[in-house]
Parts: C-alpha cells; sequence; structure tokens
C-alpha cells in the first residue's frame, strides 16, 4: 500500500515574492517627523512652503495637518498643537486627522526642526512619483486600446509630463557674486566687438542699434496682418543670421513647406525674382549669379522643420536636442497661432494660447538663447479708419498671454498695403515698411524703417537702396539690365549648373526634419 506522503512545495524566492506586489513610494515616518516640527515651531512652515503641497503627502492624516498649518501661516497667526487642533475642527477634519491624541503624538516625536528642508524634499520626491506611476498607468492603459489613436495618445503624454516637469522645476535663488560675473562677461564680450552688439546681429543696422541684437533668453513675438512679410522678414534675418555669419540657426514653419522655403532664401541669396524661379526663365547672367551663388548655402547651419500642427511639447523635445547636437543658437517658429497644446485639457483657445506663449517663454530660459515667434493680429487694425493702421499691443490674436511673456514685440507695417502712397510730409512710402518696437523689455520702444523689395520677398535696410548686379562672370553688360530679353530655353541645363555639389545632403548639412 502506497504511504501518502506530503507533497513539498518549494519556496518561491524571495526576489519573485518582492516584485510580486508593489506600494506606493511613500516615506511615512519622514512625514510624521515633519509636521512634528512644524507643530514644535511655527518657523519651520517657511522653510518648507515652496517644497510641499497638502498633496504631497501620502497619509490623508498628514495631508489635513499640513493644511492645517498653511491655513494659519496664510492669515500670520501662530500654528502649535492648540492653534491646528482649533483650526481643524473649523475645518470639520478632526477626525480624518486622526483627533487630538493622534496630533498631539506627532509633536512628541521629534525635538526640532533640523534636517525639516532635507526630509521634504524627499517627500516631495516621492509624492512626483506616485504622480508618474498613475500618469503612465493611464497612458499604458489607453496604449492597449486598438480603438486609440496612436499619434493623439503621444501628444497626450508629452502634454502630461510636461506639466508633471513644470512643477518640480524649482529655481532657487542665487547669490549676486556670480550674477556680477556672468554680466560683466556679457559686457566684455559687447565692447570687443567692433559694432558693440551683446546679442545675436540681424543683419540690418538700424534694428540692431534699436535691440543690440537678439539677446540670449529673451522670447520675440514679431506680428502682423496677412500678407504683410513675416516670414520673408524672419527669412530675411535667418539668412542674414546663418548663412551669412554661419550662426545655427533652426526655422520651424508651420505654414509652408522646407522647398518653399527654401526657394524664398535661394531668391534672397541670388537676389533673383521669386517668380523667375518659380518659371524658370532666367537670363544668362542670372543663370550665371544662381550658380555661383548657390555654392554659399551647401554646409551653412541652417536648420529646417516643416512638421504641420506641431505641438509645442513636440517642439521642446526637437529644440533641446538642436542645442545639444548642432549647437543651436536662435529659434525661429512660424508661426504661433499654427501650433497647438494637445494632450492638456484647456477651457477655450486663449488658455491653450497662454500655454504655449508661456512654454515658449520658459524654453528660452532653459536653453539660454533668443527664441524668435511670429504671430497673427487680430482685425482690430483693418476696423481702424483710414490713417491709422498701425497695429496695436492689443491687436494680439488670442492671448494677452503673448504680450505677458514676450521681452520683446515688434509689429511689421508697411503702409502702402492699405493703398497709402505718401505721408503728411508728402513723402513717398511706396516699399517703406516699418518694424514697430511696441515692447521692449530691456530697452527703448522705437520705430526702424527699412524697405521690402516685393519682387525677391525680402527686406533690406532702408539705405540699401541698389539692387545688387550679377557678380563678375565675365559676360556683357547688356545682359544686366532688366530689358534683356528672356532666353527661350534654360540656361545652363540645370544638371550641368549643379555638378560638383553635394547631393546626398541638404541645405544646413542634411536639414532638421
Amino acid at each position: 500500500m502506497q504511504q501518502n506522503t506530503p507533497r513539498r512545495t518549494k519556496a518561491k524566492p524571495k526576489a519573485e515574492l518582492e516584485n510580486f506586489g508593489h506600494l506606493q513610494p511613500q516615506a511615512p515616518e519622514l512625514e510624521q517627523a515633519v509636521i512634528g516640527a512644524l507643530l514644535i515651531e511655527s518657523e519651520a512652515y517657511s522653510q518648507v512652503s515652496e517644497i510641499l503641497k497638502p498633496e504631497s503627502f501620502y497619509d490623508t492624516r498628514h495631508k489635513h495637518i499640513y493644511e492645517a498649518v498653511s491655513r494659519l501661516n496664510i492669515y500670520q497667526k501662530p500654528s502649535d498643537i492648540l492653534t491646528v487642533v482649533d483650526e481643524l475642527e473649523r475645518m470639520g477634519s478632526l477626525e480624518e486627522a486622526g483627533g487630538r491624541y493622534y496630533v498631539t503624538q506627532l509633536s512628541g516625536m521629534v525635538s526640532s526642526s533640523a534636517h525639516i528642508v532635507y526630509h521634504a524634499r524627499i517627500i516631495a520626491q516621492k509624492a512626483l512619483a506616485r504622480q508618474l506611476i498613475t500618469y503612465t498607468s493611464n497612458i499604458q492603459t489607453k496604449a492597449f486600446d486598438p480603438t486609440q489613436d496612436v499619434d493623439e495618445l503621444m501628444q497626450e503624454a508629452e502634454g502630461g509630463l510636461f506639466s508633471l516637469s513644470q512643477q518640480s522645476l524649482k529655481k532657487d535663488y542665487t547669490q549676486i557674486d556670480p550674477v556680477i560675473n556672468d554680466a560683466y562677461t556679457m559686457l566684455k564680450t559687447a565692447a570687443s566687438k567692433s559694432d558693440g552688439l551683446s546679442g545675436i546681429s540681424t543683419g540690418f543696422r538700424e534694428l540692431d542699434k534699436m535691440t543690440s541684437g537678439w539677446q540670449p533668453s529673451d522670447l520675440v513675438i514679431l506680428a502682423a496682418r496677412p500678407a504683410m512679410g513675416k516670414t520673408a522678414f524672419a527669412l530675411s534675418m535667418a539668412k542674414n543670421i546663418a548663412i551669412d555669419q554661419g550662426i545655427p540657426l533652426a526655422f520651424f514653419s508651420l505654414e509652408m513647406s522646407n522647398v518653399q522655403l527654401m526657394n524664398r532664401v535661394i531668391s534672397n541669396v541670388t537676389e533673383i525674382e521669386s517668380e523667375k524661379l518659380k518659371t524658370g526663365q532666367l537670363r544668362p547672367d542670372e543663370w550665371q549669379r544662381l550658380d555661383g551663388r548657390m555654392k554659399q548655402l551647401f554646409g551653412k547651419p541652417l536648420f529646417l522643420d516643416d512638421t504641420p500642427s506641431l505641438s509645442v511639447f513636440e517642439l521642446l523635445t526637437k529644440a533641446r536636442r538642436l542645442v545639444r547636437e548642432h549647437d543651436v543658437k536662435i529659434i525661429m517658429i512660424d508661426y504661433l497661432q499654427l501650433m497647438n497644446a494637445s494632450g492638456m485639457s484647456y477651457g477655450s483657445r486663449q488658455e491653450e494660447v497662454s500655454t504655449i506663449s508661456r512654454a515658449l517663454k520658459g524654453l528660452a530660459k532653459e536653453l539660454n538663447i533668443p527664441i524668435l515667434a511670429l504671430s497673427q493680429l487680430n482685425r482690430g487694425v483693418e476696423n481702424r479708419p483710414d490713417g491709422d493702421k498701425r497695429p496695436q499691443l492689443s491687436d494680439l490674436r488670442e492671448s494677452g498671454a503673448i504680450e505677458q511673456d514676450a521681452d520683446m514685440v515688434c509689429f511689421i507695417h508697411r503702409p502702402e498695403y492699405y493703398k497709402i502712397f505718401q505721408d503728411e510730409k508728402g513723402n513717398d512710402l511706396h516699399g517703406l515698411a516699418e518694424i514697430i518696437i511696441a515692447k521692449h523689455r530691456n530697452g527703448a520702444i522705437a520705430d526702424v524703417d527699412m524697405k521690402f523689395r516685393a519682387d525677391e520677398v525680402r527686406f533690406v535696410d532702408l539705405t540699401d537702396t541698389v539692387y545688387a548686379q550679377a557678380d563678375n562672370v565675365g559676360v556683357d553688360s547688356a545682359m544686366n539690365s532688366d530689358t534683356a530679353p528672356v532666353m527661350d530655353a534654360p540656361y545652363p541645363p540645370v544638371q550641368d549648373a549643379y555638378d560638383g555639389y553635394p547631393s546626398d545632403e541638404g541645405f544646413g548639412g542634411g536639414g532638421f526634419v
């Protein structure tokens, strides 16, 4: 007869048991120590008020007690065992806080508020970890749902992580000495330059005089009504900065494709009418000029991105990578109202635009580079009486936060767009463009007059009034006149014009997509 022997079960490894379930990140002993210190020393609250919020505590009892301490300090009342208990009774949460006995017990667990800041930071980190767990769990659940749009989920994930990161990014105060050194270094840098600029030159002399160049950490808003030349002005500066000066620049276009942008840049560099470049009907001297000046574009640090409906959180990621990998010194965005902040909920479009402008300003400070964002104006300009079409700060579209967040707001105004061809003094206004500096946080407001060349879709200094002729290519001078006949066939063949150019690289070392 077979004897039944008890089956021996193999003990599960310790690691397996530990991973079977997860406890939420928490530090109950440290929470007790912090609350106890707050009960015995009223001054301790000022040390942790910027670090901790009631929701930072894992234990519900501690949440209620900390909230009572916070309310007492807001009303400038002392916080001790008696006053906290009294405040908890007023709030109707004394029982949820553990009652009188528990509050009294907490005060006896510590003897001083030593190390309270260190303990508070640990509690805050644990709270942030819990938020991350909750958020990523929700994202994971949605990712398993086959009906969920992946692109929308990515936008939601980026928006949520951005919101969490903003909560944790708290910059502390700085003693004056290193700030003085930084300011003095900037002063010496400006003094060492012949033009006296402390920032990145725009390439326009009069504008540089007023701004001292685009400054690090500044958010610059360039606003105008449609068809005023916002993109043309931005691309004119991009050409001056990236191609002429060789300063790495990233251009995010939500309105035009990379090819369209590059055609504008080519027209700017070659000084050939954009319409001629579209049709290819160029004179022999223009073909020569195109052949000679196109070589200037290759290898230049100009990075283009034409992602449509770009999310501001996606832009943050790309911008950080561009600065890290390519040492980009300035970013341009065309234009702000076409961006979105998907992944977060908003009560209105104004709130969404406010989030976008705040994020751009934060990015400029984080990367310590200027960010120039183009913006549309509302129809308030159009509704004003004739002769009063100059834009104002109140014309900024969709959000007053743009005006608040920006370090500088510039408007483009071309009187001839409104059929105004003479000013009050009888001066000719054909081709005149005004760059109106309406807000300048670190300088004076002023108007800068410039010329707009509509055929080449570019801006130039007011003093630069003569159109450049063809480069010295050894052709008859008659070819340089506007009356020269257009060739029946292109000259030279396109493939010959590009012989010897890099074929596997885009502009700016491959561009940025």
